[in-house]
């Protein structure tokens, strides 16, 4: 019988999945996984398997804690103008940007993060086909918002509101110097 595990599992995937949306999967070492979670490397391949596995872990949180909810409450919107609020202002945590990320950098080279990713914009998708005018679709809407959620987080903001250029509103966490 081993020993019983020294960390919750559910708050590490939480804190991972925060750590993938702000730095990205290739921007995190498995050191700076450790650091920042605050597990010890053993741990970390014992009860995840790799780096590739914690991080499905928490694309899959991030997908059922996150873009599911926010799914459901667009499709609860009684028009258009209130869905894409719903979705423009949906503090959904690191749900959208995860998602984002694992769209951009890993489904390409990943085919089980590719078919997680296409789960994700798949309900996005159908939560706001409702609203969709006779020329467009569900899809068009989610990636306008989505577009959106990428210039927010690059700091690139709409030209004409006074913050073009403005740089990131929040700036990414700096990687962990090593120590000499």
């Amino acid at each position: 019988m081993g020993r019983p595990r020294g960390f919750d599992e559910a708050a590490v995937i939480r804190a991972a999945a925060q750590l993938f949306a702000d730095r990205a999967y290739d921007g995190l070492s498995v050191d700076d996984l450790v650091t920042g979670l605050g597990v010890h490397r053993n741990s970390l391949y014992k009860t995840f398997g790799s780096k590739r596995g914690l991080y499905l872990a928490a694309l899959r949180h991030c997908l059922d804690q996150d873009v599911a909810p926010l799914a459901e409450r667009i499709t609860a919107a009684p028009g258009r103008q209130e869905a894409l609020r719903a979705l423009s202002t949906a503090d959904t945590g690191s749900g959208l940007d995860l998602l984002l990320l694992a769209a951009i950098e890993r489904a390409p080279v990943d085919g089980e993060v590719a078919e997680l990713v296409a789960r994700g914009l798949a309900a996005l998708d159908g939560a706001i086909a409702h609203t969709a005018g006779p020329d467009e679709d569900g899809a068009t809407l989610i990636a306008l918002a989505l577009g959106l959620r990428v210039r927010v987080r690059s700091g690139a903001l709409l030209v004409g509101t006074g913050t073009e250029g403005a740089g990131p509103a929040t700036p990414p966490p700096a990687a962990p110097q090593p120590s000499g």
